[in-house]
């Protein structure tokens, strides 16, 4: 968000909606993240009605508690390595571009949206033990709150599944994968994929989760 300035009227588009549900009671929150740090010397303050926080508790319809944090501060190279993650930072953005490039030509073939990037971090061995590692952690930071289950991001790797008795959900990233988490008013978690038009959403079956 600081290295480039990319604001189309979609943008402006989806920030009136959100306003527009402000306006009409519902809660929205933005929890800024590695990308967008600058946001938080804001914490506390509300734009518009959107409070900008560094965690929250989310109680879900099915009554549990979802502790709710972007996680960078879980990563060590962000954290201890500055420069390591600007450096990993510009070539994820070269290997978008790459992305891009190859998929522009599968859409000529009619073939399916691919992505580098994922399939990387499920053949890597180091992608694989790293985001292990990190589910683990964010696991573990939910059972210190006391909640039932974590809704995270950072990694840019979707996934719902069940992490030593806690509900792990990564809602991944809207960069690359174009993936989001919603819940349904039965309490069911779900994350949907944008890219692939046969294949909206990923259903993800009950995994019962054990209070902290």
């Amino acid at each position: 968000m600081k290295s480039s300035w990319h604001w189309p009227q979609s943008h402006n588009d989806f920030v009136q909606k959100m306003l527009r549900r402000v306006r009409k009671g519902a809660r929205v929150i933005y929890i800024p993240g590695n990308h967008d740090e600058f946001l938080r010397s804001y914490y506390g303050t509300h734009f518009g009605g959107v409070e900008v926080v560094e965690d929250a508790i989310h109680e879900g319809a099915d009554g549990k508690r979802y502790l709710v944090i972007h996680g960078d501060i879980f990563d060590l190279v962000v954290q201890n390595a500055r420069w390591l993650a600007h450096l990993g930072d510009k070539a994820y953005d070269f290997a978008i571009q790459l992305n891009r490039l190859v998929n522009a030509f599968r859409k000529l073939f009619g073939v399916p949206y691919w992505s580098l990037s994922q399939w990387a971090k499920q053949k890597v061995k180091n992608a694989v033990n790293y985001i292990g590692a990190f589910e683990q952690t964010l696991a573990g930071e939910a059972k210190r709150h006391g909640a039932d289950g974590v809704i995270c991001g950072h990694i840019h790797y979707a996934t719902i599944r069940d992490e030593n008795g806690i509900r792990y959900m990564n809602c991944g990233d809207w960069v690359e994968s174009c993936t989001a988490l919603v819940e349904h008013e039965d309490g069911r978690f779900e994350i949907l994929t944008w890219t692939d038009p046969l294949r909206r959403s990923q259903p993800v079956p009950r995994v019962t989760a054990q209070a902290a």
